[in-house]
């Protein structure tokens, strides 16, 4: 459920509450009714209104959904930090320059890839105890990752994983998945994406 939050330190970051406004425009701009959207993403009416009203916030899977629905990844839902530098040459990422989506489930995505017109996606997630990725969701593709600290629950279709810091994972990305931090501490994932959907 997000909330997004501006580049940079997670501690400073200011919540912004655009990507309803945002999910709008684009659904106006592809002639969409709000049933039109409903029937291609498979979210309720209801839902998809108080979300462009602000009045709900979408969960991780609820984003892949509308944005797959939308013609978009969820990358164009990332508020833009400050300007790369020109000697990055699209190549480096700094830290005080990293995009940043902050969920209201406890989540912080950090996009560590300087774009996404490539094959790749680099993403470092901190989780707080308890969050949560929401229902299961599916997109194409394969997607791994490192736990750096902490603990993750990962299911992948049927399966049920438990990963400790330095446990890796790898799987496809059309087999419905989530995951949570059943931990009382914040845990921090790696997760490499390709192509990507964010």
């Amino acid at each position: 459920m997000p909330d997004i939050a501006c580049a940079g330190n997670a501690d400073d970051a200011a919540p912004l509450d655009w990507i309803g406004p945002e999910i709008k425009s684009l659904r106006k701009a592809r002639g969409l009714s709000l049933q039109d959207l409903s029937a291609l993403c498979g979210k309720s009416i209801g839902f998809l209104s108080q979300l462009e009203r602000g009045k709900s916030k979408p969960t991780i899977g609820a984003l892949h959904d509308v944005a797959a629905a939308l013609g978009v990844q969820v990358s164009w839902f990332f508020p833009h930090g400050e300007s790369a530098e020109p000697s990055d040459g699209g190549v480096v990422v700094r830290r005080e320059r990293r995009r940043q989506l902050t969920f209201d489930s406890g989540i912080a995505d950090y996009l560590l890839s300087p774009n996404l017109s490539g094959q790749l996606e680099i993403l470092w997630s901190v989780m707080a105890p308890g969050s949560d990725s929401g229902d299961a969701y599916q997109h194409r593709g394969e997607e791994g990752g490192v736990v750096i600290k902490g603990t993750l629950e990962l299911w992948v279709g049927e399966q049920h994983f438990v990963l400790e810091a330095g446990d890796s994972f790898t799987f496809e990305s059309h087999t419905p998945h989530r995951y949570r931090n059943p931990g009382s501490t914040p845990a921090e994932i790696v997760w490499v994406i390709t192509p990507p959907s964010y």
